[in-house]
């Protein structure tokens, strides 16, 4: 049984206060204009170390879990996929894209909405750069949102539906910096089935899966 078909309970003393701190670490730490303190699309340099910003959060987060908090990985849904979890989260990344194709295709040109200002910079660094952010953005995102926060928002509340909307919204309104109000649809649109996905499953490495075919589809392609 996964961790997110589980009852909710809530933690008591040290444990909730525990909880808390590691919330504040993830969602304060990953909401932090990083990009724009250190200019992240001046060089390529600055783009790399960006990067490495955000990888160590995630080991911070990591190393929370396991010393401070004490627990277990598979606390956040750190488990080992099945077959079908693969399969899922490939029909789930494939169906993400082609909702994101409607909305840029078709949607957006007739609202006048354009975000190739946005696409252009980050389209035209170097094929494995590209690579890098769209690994990065996978794995930190999932295991930051849906892994960290929403286990730990859920077992704070006693509720999975909090969790899942409060961990959508952070996640949606994260998106907001760089990409513009426009891209706040695509976010909560991705970041909504994401959340759907993982409260379905509770397996990190699923969502990890279905996020890196969705930016892949639009970093990688062509």
């Amino acid at each position: 049984m996964s961790l997110a078909s589980t009852t909710a309970t809530r933690p008591a003393g040290r444990q909730r206060m525990l909880a808390l701190g590691g919330l504040v670490l993830a969602l304060g730490g990953i909401s932090l204009p990083f990009g724009t303190w250190d200019h992240s699309l001046a060089s390529l340099t600055n783009m790399v170390a960006n990067e490495f910003v955000t990888w160590a959060l995630v080991a911070a987060l990591l190393l929370y879990v396991i010393r401070i908090e004490r627990r277990p990985l598979a606390s956040i849904g750190f488990m080992r996929p099945r077959l079908a979890d693969i399969g899922i989260a490939v029909a789930t990344g494939v169906a993400i894209v082609a909702m994101l194709a409607v909305l840029y295709l078709v949607v957006f040109p007739r609202l006048g909405w354009d975000e190739s200002q946005q696409f252009g910079p980050l389209l035209a660094v170097p094929f494995w750069l590209r690579l890098a952010v769209v690994v990065r953005a996978a794995v930190c995102e999932e295991i930051i949102f849906r892994g960290y926060a929403l286990e730990r928002t859920k077992e704070l509340t006693g509720s999975r539906a909090v969790a899942g909307l409060f961990t959508w919204g952070v996640f949606t309104i994260d998106h907001l910096g760089y990409w513009g109000w426009h891209h706040l649809v695509i976010a909560g649109l991705a970041g909504g089935v994401l959340t759907l996905l993982y409260l379905w499953r509770g397996n990190v490495w699923v969502n990890i899966l279905a996020h890196f075919i969705i930016d892949a589809a639009g970093f990688l392609a062509g």
